[in-house]
C-alpha cells in the first residue's frame, strides 16, 4: 500500500526515464508523451542544453534568501521584460502561487494609491487559476471548492461569452479582470482577440486592470511568446510558469511598471521562489524560446490541427470538434473521453482530459512531423476501435 496520501487518481503506469518526446517504463515500453507534464515539459524531456544549466549551477549554488541579490534570477527577469510588455517581474514555484501574487498585486495596487474598497476580481465561471484556497474561489468551480469553505470573497463570475454578465459585475469596487487566455482545464476554449481586445477598452473605460492568465498558454504553447499576442494588447499583469521552466519548478507575475510600484519591500516574498539552481533552468529554457521554435510550433501546429479536422469529417460521430491554438490542442468528443483516452494510453499515446469531454493533447514545443504522424496514426486506429 503506498503511503502517498488518494488526492490523485493515479494510472497503474510509471516510467524511469525519458527522452524529447517519449517516456519509457522499467520493462523498455515506449509511450508517445503528448501530455508532458500537462505543457509544462516545453522542450521535451531530458533536453541537453536544461541538463548541462542545472548540473553547472548545481555545483555552484542551489539556494540563498531572497533577502541578497540573485543574479541569475535578476538575469531571466531581465530577459522577459526584455521579450514582453513587463517592466517588473516576481519569481515564485508554481503557477497556483503565481495567479494568487496577481492577486495580491491587483488588489494592492489600488490600497496604495488611496482605494482599498476596489478588491475585488471577475473571473470566467469554471475557469482554472490553480488550487490553492483563493485560487479555487476565483476559478469559481463549486467542484473544486467543496469541502473548503468558507467561501473567500472578493470574487465575482460570468459564464463563458456572456458579455452582457460581465458588463454588469463592474462596480465601483472592482479591481480587475482576470480570465485564462485560454481556457485548458475548461476544455481548450481560445478567447477570441476581439473579446480580448474589447476586455482591454474595458478595463480601461473603468480603469481597472486586466489580469490575462498564461500559466498554460504562455511561454511559446500558442505559437507566440504569449497567446494574448494574437490580439495585440498589453495586459497590466499576468502570471506565467508550467513552460518557462521547462520541467523545474518556476512561477512568476509579469507586470507593468504602474502596478510594480504598489510592491514594496515586506508586501509579498517566496522562501524558494527565484532560487538560483531554478533561474538557471528558466534562463537555458528563454535562451531555446526562439524564433526557429516558434516557427516550427506553428508548423507542426497548423499540420496537427489540420489532419486532425480531416479525422473529425471522417469519423463524425466521434469526434465533435478541434480546438485550440498552436500545441494546445483539444479533442472534443460527443461521448466521455475517458474511454477514449484509456485506449489511447494502451496504443502507447499519453493524452489527459479537460472539461466538456475534451481530450487535451501538448506536445513538447520541438515536436517532429514523424512524431505527430505517429500520434495520428494511433488516435485514427482507436476511433476504429471506438466506432
Amino acid at each position: 500500500m503506498s503511503a502517498l496520501a488518494p488526492n490523485y487518481k493515479r494510472k497503474n503506469l510509471s516510467f524511469i526515464r525519458g527522452k524529447g518526446s517519449f517516456l519509457i517504463t522499467a520493462d523498455g515500453n515506449k509511450y508517445l508523451d503528448f501530455v508532458q507534464g500537462i505543457a509544462v515539459n516545453s522542450l521535451g524531456h531530458a533536453n541537453k542544453k536544461l541538463i548541462s544549466a542545472i548540473n553547472k549551477q548545481s555545483k555552484k549554488l542551489w539556494h540563498v534568501s531572497n533577502a541578497f541579490r540573485i543574479p541569475e534570477g535578476e538575469k531571466l527577469a531581465k530577459k522577459l521584460v526584455k521579450k514582453t510588455f513587463a517592466d517588473a517581474i516576481i519569481f515564485q514555484n508554481s503557477g497556483a502561487e503565481a495567479t494568487e501574487t496577481a492577486i495580491k498585486v491587483a488588489r494592492r495596487y489600488f490600497y496604495s494609491i488611496g482605494k482599498k474598497h476596489k478588491n475585488r476580481i471577475i473571473c470566467i465561471k469554471n475557469s482554472f487559476h490553480g488550487r490553492t484556497i483563493a485560487a479555487i474561489h476565483a476559478s469559481g468551480s463549486k467542484k473544486m471548492t467543496e469541502g473548503f469553505g468558507p467561501k473567500v470573497p472578493g470574487f465575482d463570475h460570468f459564464e463563458f461569452g456572456d458579455h452582457k454578465k460581465l458588463k454588469k459585475l463592474i462596480k465601483k469596487n472592482t479591481a480587475a479582470i482576470m480570465i485564462e487566455t485560454v481556457l485548458g482545464e475548461g476544455g481548450i476554449k481560445v478567447i477570441p482577440d476581439f473579446c480580448i481586445k474589447e476586455l482591454r477598452k474595458l478595463c480601461d473605460k473603468h480603469k481597472i486592470l486586466l489580469i490575462l492568465d498564461e500559466v498554460q498558454c504562455g511561454i511559446g504553447r500558442s505559437g507566440k511568446f504569449f497567446a494574448f499576442e494574437y490580439a495585440n494588447v498589453k495586459p497590466d499583469i499576468v502570471p506565467i510558469a508550467k513552460g518557462i521552466g521547462g520541467g523545474f519548478p518556476i512561477g512568476a507575475v509579469l507586470m507593468t511598471k504602474k502596478v510594480s510600484k504598489a510592491m514594496k519591500p515586506g508586501t509579498h516574498g517566496s522562501t524558494f521562489g527565484g532560487n538560483p539552481l531554478a533561474m538557471a533552468v528558466g534562463n537555458a529554457v528563454m535562451d531555446q524560446i526562439n524564433k526557429n521554435l516558434l516557427k516550427n510550433v506553428n508548423k507542426m501546429s497548423k499540420y496537427f490541427i489540420h489532419r486532425l479536422n480531416e479525422m473529425k469529417i471522417k469519423y463524425p460521430n466521434i469526434i465533435k470538434e478541434v480546438r485550440g491554438v498552436g500545441l494546445l490542442i483539444g479533442l472534443q468528443l460527443f461521448n466521455d473521453q475517458t474511454k477514449f483516452i484509456k485506449k489511447l494510453m494502451e496504443n502507447k499515446l499519453l493524452t489527459i482530459r479537460a472539461a466538456e469531454n475534451v481530450i487535451r493533447i501538448l506536445p513538447p514545443l520541438n515536436v517532429t512531423k514523424r512524431e505527430i504522424d505517429i500520434a495520428l496514426k494511433i488516435i485514427s486506429k482507436v476511433c476504429n476501435q471506438i466506432k
